[in-house]
């Protein structure tokens, strides 16, 4: 079964997000306190662990946040998830996928050091229609 690993929030855009116990994600919102949250479609991203240990064998020294990402996931293919899919985050919430991957405008620390950036590709981002709380060690379940 699908879990989040960590959660993620920046109080300002363009920054690393930082690793928080918990978050509230709202309807049509996104995470409360995070900067990308707001009335559009990239409410939430999400990246799997799994394609941040890609980064890590290249020799990067990884924290959760580090690709600016909400949500790390373990034991889920989320690239390979098509836009529409819906996901139950924890035991109430529920996302849409609205968007893999998205485009690096500035080349982003990571893409500078090691050469790439998985977020580019292999994250993907979600809008929220059905609030909730969520905590590391919830599970991830793919809806019908």
């Amino acid at each position: 079964m699908a879990e989040i690993v960590a959660i993620n929030i920046s109080e300002e855009k363009g920054v690393q997000k930082h690793e928080v116990p918990s978050a509230e994600l709202r309807r049509n919102h996104g995470i409360v306190g995070d900067a990308h949250a707001g009335d559009w479609h990239r409410q939430v991203s999400l990246l799997a662990d799994e394609s941040i240990e890609k980064m890590r064998k290249m020799g990067l020294d990884l924290d959760p946040g580090a690709f600016a990402e909400n949500i790390v996931t373990r034991g889920i293919i989320l690239f390979e998830l098509p836009v529409g899919t819906r996901l139950k985050l924890g035991d109430t919430a529920l996302g849409e996928v609205t968007q893999i991957g998205k485009k690096c405008h500035t080349g982003c620390a990571i893409a500078q050091t090691a050469g790439k950036c998985i977020m580019p590709t292999e994250g993907i981002f979600v809008k929220i229609l059905e609030d909730g709380q969520i905590l590391p060690g919830d599970t991830i379940e793919v809806l019908p």
